[in-house]
This record gives structure tokens, sequence and C-alpha cells, in this order.
């Protein structure tokens, strides 16, 4: 049981939803079904309740239902378990909204071409809920979002098309930022504790008793708005970081300093330090948008975030910085850009994952084209990708790195750190390596073949 700050007033559909949460005979609905929808139905059907999942896509809810994963770190054989016992009713029909008892957003909030927030994914889940809600649903947002987005965008819509349903008394609504760390096997979705904030007492009680039950741990804080500001904190911590150490990176580069061994050395300091490490850019569906979130959001209140929004600019030029110096490394030997053989190491924004939503691999293969360069790609994880408009490149299959493949090369470039890739392989075969990640430090190297950007 989660304690909150205040005695939360009985409420007639709060208790029903309450023991049904705790005798899990609650249905959880999760309305989008990828990185961050599937794990909570992991969570959730390991802890005992039955699920709906909702998406907009058909294909994946054909997927779904075939028993078949799309996400690398949820095995088919999963899905197919989860289908054949009922755990999980997969639909793409919107209307079967108010048979779940509890619905969890998970909607991508991307932002729009002037790097606004876009939350018309927020916006619409809100009015496909509001035209069938029911009394006694809790209604919670896990998508990353700027404060006050729970309240002020998502509650209206709720409230405005609901048939005269109030929140707090018929149907309650919340907000717990998503927490993902893919790729990395030490962190679930059920072990990463989570944060919750509800727009009144009786939505906060409920959403932490049900987070309780599939959450190793529960963080009750006072509004919806606090939860919110946690997660941009949490993301935009990451990004301020991570852009210092790449501005070092370019300052030691012209110095002739490591920054890799600069930052191990720095790491043996036990206390006062936390590592971060230098890239070709950001990517992932978080730390490349968050602070572009608070952004704007610190210019409707007439403020300026001048430090957040030059970490943005510095990690938003790290491809182009990447890009000028491999044409220096080639030219050191002769060869011009245009023309070229050049093989993208690695398409995921992050290592071991087949995830490419904001990778800094897409900037780099367009400048890469624009330049004329013969572009291939090579991902163990990403078999194909398809067209982008959004950065003008073709689509493209994954190439295998075999020697004769990695000898036909001019220059290997490598963006992503895969523990599947052979880099003894690469080091030993390809003509010249540009390595974003360190990933050859481990590998003698004879040739001198390999240059750090």
């Amino acid at each position: 049981m989660i304690s909150t700050s205040k005695p939360v007033q009985k409420n007639m559909y709060a208790e029903e939803l309450k023991n049904r949460i705790e005798n899990r005979s609650a249905r959880v609905g999760v309305i989008g079904l990828g990185y961050v929808g599937l794990p909570l139905i992991h969570a959730f059907t390991k802890a005992g309740y039955s699920c709906i999942g909702y998406d907009v896509d058909p294909v994946k809810v054909e997927h779904l239902l075939k028993g078949e994963s799309y996400i690398k770190h949820i095995p088919s054989s999963l899905i197919a378990e989860w289908i054949q016992t009922k755990k999980l009713v997969p639909t793409a029909d919107m209307s079967r909204l108010s048979e779940a008892d509890v619905l969890l957003i998970c909607v991508p909030t991307p932002l729009n071409d002037s790097r606004d927030p876009d939350l018309i994914y927020v916006e619409k889940t809100a009015e496909s809920i509001a035209a069938v809600l029911r009394p006694g649903q809790l209604v919670i947002l896990e998508s990353t979002t700027y404060p006050t987005t729970t309240r002020d965008v998502m509650l209206p819509i709720l409230e405005g098309n609901s048939a005269g349903l109030k929140s707090g008394a018929d149907y309650f609504v919340a907000y717990s930022p998503e927490r993902e760390d893919p790729g990395n096997p030490d962190y679930t979705a059920a072990g990463i504790p989570k944060v919750v904030g509800g727009t009144d007492e009786v939505s906060l009680d409920l959403a932490c008793r049900l987070y309780s039950q599939a959450i190793v741990k529960v963080i009750p804080v006072s509004s919806a708005e606090v939860a919110e500001a946690c997660k941009i904190l949490e993301n935009t911590y990451r990004c301020v970081n991570i852009a210092m150490v790449n501005e070092l990176k370019v300052l030691f580069d012209r110095m002739g300093i490591d920054v890799w061994e600069v930052v191990r050395a720095a790491s043996t300091k036990p206390f006062g330090f936390q590592a971060f490490y230098p890239g070709p850019g950001l990517g992932g569906h978080c730390i490349p948008i968050d602070p572009f979130y608070l952004s704007w959001l610190a210019r409707k209140y007439e403020l300026s975030t001048r430090f957040i929004e030059l970490a943005g600019e510095i990690n938003t030029s790290m491809p182009r910085y990447v890009i000028d110096r491999l044409s220096e490394f080639l030219n050191e030997v002769g060869k011009p850009v245009r023309g070229s053989k050049i093989c993208i190491l690695g398409m995921a924004y992050k290592k071991n994952v087949d995830d490419a939503r904001e990778s800094p691999s897409f900037k780099l293969a367009e400048l890469l084209i624009q330049r004329g360069a013969i572009l291939t790609y090579s991902d163990p994880h990403i078999p194909k990708m398809k067209a982008s408009r959004s950065h003008s490149l073709p689509a493209m299959q994954s190439t295998a790195l075999t020697p004769e493949f990695l000898e036909s090369q001019d220059c290997i470039l490598i963006a992503t750190d895969h523990d599947a890739v052979d880099y003894e392989l690469v080091v030993r075969h390809a003509r010249l390596i540009v390595d974003t990640r360190n990933a050859t430090h481990r590998v003698k190297q004879e040739t001198g073949n390999v240059r750090k950007a």
C-alpha cells in the first residue's frame, strides 16, 4: 500500500477500482504498442493482470495476433504466450477503450519542424478516450512531455467530451513518466522505480496502487506537474553533460589529447564525478527532444534557458563535425569524399538495440550523400532501413561485414558500438576507420588505420 501526504476521501468508483487493482481483476489497457508499451505489458502480465493493447497501426496488431514480436528484447515466444493465454488482446479498434479499467498512454511526443512540442498523438488519444470514457476508469499519461501537459492539455479534452463525467470523482487522471533503458538487460520496466503524480489525491492513490503491483518501487510526488518535470530534468541532465564532453572532445582532439582516456582517468575519482561519453550526436526518443520541450515552455514564461539551448546546439552540431573530420582523414590518404565508398557501421541510436529513432546516423548518412559518397551501412540489429523523407535518404539494406566487403570500402565510419560486431575483423581488413564511439580501443592496431572523431 502506498501512503500519500493527505488522507484520501472515499469514493464509490475509486473503492471499486482499488479492489479490482488489488485482486488483479482490473484490465490494464496500454495505448501505443512500441518500445515503451510492450515492456509495460510484460510487467503487468507478469504480475498477473490481463492486458488490452491498443495501436492505430494495424500492422503491429497483426504481428502481435500472430505471436510475432517487432522489438528485439521482447521475444516472439513471449508474445505468443500472451496471445495463447489471453493475457494480451491487441486491437486497433479505439472504441474498445472502455473495456479497460486502466489506460496507460504511451504514444509519441515528437517535435515539429520548428522544434516546438507536437502533442497531436496525445490529443488524438485523449479524444478517443473521451468518446467512450466511463465511470471508474483510471487514465495515466506516460509519454514524455513538458510540465502542465496532463492538466492543461489532456484533462480539458477528457472533461469536454465525456458526457459530464468529472475528473477525480467519476474517473481519475495521473502522470507517470516512462523509464526505459533499451539494450540494458539489468533494467526491465518492472525493475525501474516509477515516479507518479496525480491531478488530485484520489487519482494519485489509485495510480500508486496500480504500479506498486507490478513495479519494484513507486515514488509518489505532489502533482502531475512535478512528475512531468522530473522526466524533463532526467533527460536534460544527460543532454547537458553529453554536450560538455562533446565540446571537450573537439578541443582535446585539436590538442592531440584522447578524450576517452581523459574520461577513463576522471572516472577513477570515487566521488563528485559521473562519466559521460562523446559521440556523433544524440539519438533516441527522449534526450534529443526533451530539452527543446523545456526551452519552448520557458519562452511561454518569458524566460530563456540559455544553458540548455547551448547544449542542444553543441549536440546537434556533432554529425557535421564528424563528417568534417572524416573528410580530413580521407584527404590524408589522397581521397575526396565524393566518389569514395563509405560504410556507416551502426544505424541504431544506441548499442545493442534495434531502435533507430532520432539516430545521428541518419544525419551522418545524409551529409555523406550530399558530399557525393557512395554510401552503404551495416547493422546487425537493423537489417533494413526504409526511405526517410525527413533526411532525404533512400531505402537501404544492411551489408555483412566480410573481409572482402571491408577491403572494398574507402572508409568505415563507426557510429554505433554494437557488441555483436567483430571489431578485430574490421580493424584487420578496413583501409580506414573513423571511430566515433571508441569501439576499437581494445583491438591491437598494427596498421594505424583507426582515427577517432
